[in-house]
C-alpha cells in the first residue's frame, strides 16, 4: 500500500489486522511509533506520521511502543520475519496442522528447525506450538460437544487428540470435567447428517445483497442459491492430507448478526477449516462502520455490503482467468464446463448441486489442450494449467493473510495472468482490502469513466478500502443491467 496518510490513518482507527505491518504509525505528542492494530487511544490525526518500516520511525527520533511491540509486527516490517514465521506457523496449526503434534514435520514444512520454530513462536504467542494447539483442539472439541451431536470418539479424531483417552484425560487436566459431562450439562443435541453452527458478525450486514452476488455468479454443479440460502459443494484436505467432501448451506441467523452454517457430517474431520473458510468467503470479520465512513456517499445504498471472500483459492483463481474479457454469464458458462468435465461426483440433498470444483492438482496434470476443448480460449487455458501447477506445487501461496505483494508478484508472472486478475485473486483469494482490479469494465461504467487511471485517480479518496468500493461499484452496475 502506497502511504496516504489519510488512508493510513483510517486503517489505524478501523485497528484492522489486515494492515499489521503495512506501515507504523508516529505519534509527534509522546514520539512513539505504534502498530495500526494497537489498542492505545487513538491519537490525534494532526499528532500522526506515517512510515513504511520500523526503521524509518526510528531513523526520524521515534520509539517503539511498548503495548503493541512494532518489533512483531508483520506484513513489510525489515523485522517481521519471526513474527511472520510464527503466525504462519499458527495458521497452520488452527488448520491442523499437529494434529499428531509433530513439530519437526511442520517446521519443514515452513523452511525451518524445530528448535528455531519453537523459539519465535514462544516469543509471538508466550507459548509452545504444541501447547497453543492442545489449547485450539480443547476449545473446538468443546463446541463440538455443545454445538453437535457427533459421538465423542469422533469429535476426539475431529478435534485432533488421535483417541478419545488423550481427550479425557486433558479435559480432566484443563476442565475438571469430562467431554460425557460437559454434552450432559448442555443437553445432546439431536443426531443428524449435518451439524449446525452460528457464526457471529457486526451489524450491520447486507446478507441479502451478498447472495444477490454470490446468485449472479454461481456455478452450476457447485453452488446453488436461493433466496434464503448458500449452498455448495466443498472438498478439503485435513492434517494428514486425506480429503474429505460435503456439503454446506450458509443462512442468515435466526438471531442477532451472522450467518448459520449447516456442514455435512462427512466434512467433520475438517471442519475447523470449513468454519474458517464459511467466515472468510462471508466476511464475517468486517467493520462496516469503518469501511463505510472511508466508502461515503458510495456505501449509502448498502452499508452493510461485505468482501466476498473464497471457499477455495484455487476456484476464485480459475474463475478470474476465465472470466477475462467475457461476460459474467459467459464466464460462468465456461466454469459449469470445467466442473463437469474434470470435477468429482457428490451426492448432496441439493438439486443441481452434485459435483466439487477440480483440485489444483487434477488441473495441473491436465494439457492445455484438453480444457480449450471446453470453448474456453488456448491462451487462458495454458493459464489455468500454469495456475493449477504454481499451486499444486507450492511456488504459489493464496490465503488469508499471505503476503499480498509477494503473491501479486507471483500471479503476474503466471502466463495470460495481468494485474486485473491477479488484483481480483487478491481481492476474493487473499481478502485484501485495498485491491482495485485495473481497467474494470464494470468499475468504469459505473464510475461513468472511459480510462483506467482516472478511475485509479477518483480511488485514492477510498484507500485503504478500495476492494470494499469495487463490490459497490458492482452491485449498482449489476442492479442498472
Amino acid at each position: 500500500m502506497q502511504l496516504d496518510a489519510d488512508a493510513c490513518y483510517r486503517a489505524h482507527r478501523s485497528r484492522d489486522a489486515r494492515f499489521d505491518g503495512r506501515f507504523f504509525t508516529a505519534v509527534r505528542s509522546t514520539r512513539i511509533y505504534c502498530r495500526p492494530v494497537c489498542t492505545a487511544p487513538l491519537p490525534k490525526r494532526e499528532n500522526c506520521s506515517f512510515f513504511p518500516s520500523a526503521a524509518a520511525a526510528e531513523g526520524a527520533g521515534f520509539r517503539p511502543c511498548l503495548r503493541c511491540r512494532p518489533e512483531l509486527a508483520p506484513g513489510l516490517a525489515s523485522v517481521d520475519a519471526s513474527a511472520r514465521l510464527a503466525r504462519a506457523a499458527a495458521n497452520l496449526i488452527d488448520d491442523g496442522a499437529l494434529a499428531d503434534a509433530n513439530l519437526a514435520s511442520l517446521a519443514s514444512q515452513l523452511g525451518v528447525t524445530d528448535r528455531h520454530l519453537r523459539r519465535v513462536f514462544e516469543a509471538e504467542f508466550g507459548v509452545t506450538p504444541i501447547a497453543y494447539a492442545q489449547t485450539a483442539r480443547l476449545l473446538l472439541a468443546k463446541r463440538l460437544l455443545t454445538d453437535t451431536a457427533m459421538p465423542v470418539t469422533e469429535v476426539a479424531l475431529a478435534a485432533g487428540f488421535g483417541s478419545l483417552r488423550r481427550l479425557n484425560t486433558l479435559f480432566a487436566q484443563r476442565y475438571r470435567l469430562s467431554p460425557t459431562a460437559l454434552r450432559r450439562q448442555h443437553g445432546a443435541p439431536r443426531p443428524l447428517d449435518h451439524h449446525v453452527f452460528r457464526l457471529h458478525s457486526r451489524a450491520p450486514y447486507d446478507f441479502d445483497a451478498l447472495l444477490q452476488f454470490l446468485a449472479y455468479r454461481a456455478i452450476d454443479g457447485v453452488e446453488a442459491v436461493d433466496a434464503r440460502s448458500y449452498r455448495r459443494t466443498l472438498a478439503l484436505p485435513n492434517a494428514q492430507g486425506r480429503v474429505a467432501s460435503g456439503w454446506v448451506e450458509v443462512r442468515r441467523a435466526h438471531r442477532g448478526t451472522g450467518v448459520e452454517a449447516r456442514v455435512d457430517a462427512r466434512l467433520a474431520p475438517v471442519i475447523p477449516r470449513v468454519l474458517a473458510a464459511v467466515k472468510h468467503a462471508f466476511d464475517l470479520n468486517c467493520r462496516p462502520e469503518e469501511v463505510a465512513a472511508a466508502l461515503g456517499e458510495l456505501a449509502h445504498a448498502h452499508p452493510g455490503l461485505r468482501l466476498p471472500g473464497a471457499f477455495d483459492a484455487f476456484e476464485i483463481g480459475v474463475r478470474g482467468i476465465v472470466g477475462q474479457q467475457v461476460t459474467v454469464k459467459a464466464a460462468r458458462t465456461l466454469a459449469a464446463r470445467l466442473v463437469q468435465r474434470f470435477g468429482a461426483p457428490l451426492d448432496t440433498p441439493f438439486a443441481g448441486v452434485e459435483r466439487v470444483f477440480p483440485a489444483s492438482a487434477t488441473l495441473a496434470d491436465c494439457k492445455p489442450s484438453q480444457i480449450a476443448q471446453l470453448g474456453i480460449v488456448a491462451q487462458r487455458a495454458h493459464a489455468i494449467v500454469a495456475f493449477a501447477r504454481a499451486l499444486a506445487d507450492g511456488t504459489l501461496q493464496l490465503a488469508p493473510g499471505a503476503d499480498v505483494e509477494r503473491a501479486l508478484e507471483a500471479l503476474r508472472a503466471l502466463p495470460g495472468v495481468g494485474p486485473w486478475t491477479a488484483h481480483y485473486i487478491a481481492m476474493r483469494a487473499l481478502h485484501w482490502p485495498d485491491a482495485f482490479p485495473p481497467g474494470d469494465v464494470g468499475v468504469l461504467r459505473a464510475l461513468k469513466l472511459k480510462r483506467a487511471g482516472e478511475a485509479e485517480a477518483r480511488a485514492q479518496a477510498w484507500r485503504p478500502w478500495r476492494a470494499y468500493a469495487v463490490i459497490h461499484l458492482w452491485q449498482a452496475r449489476e442492479k442498472s443491467i
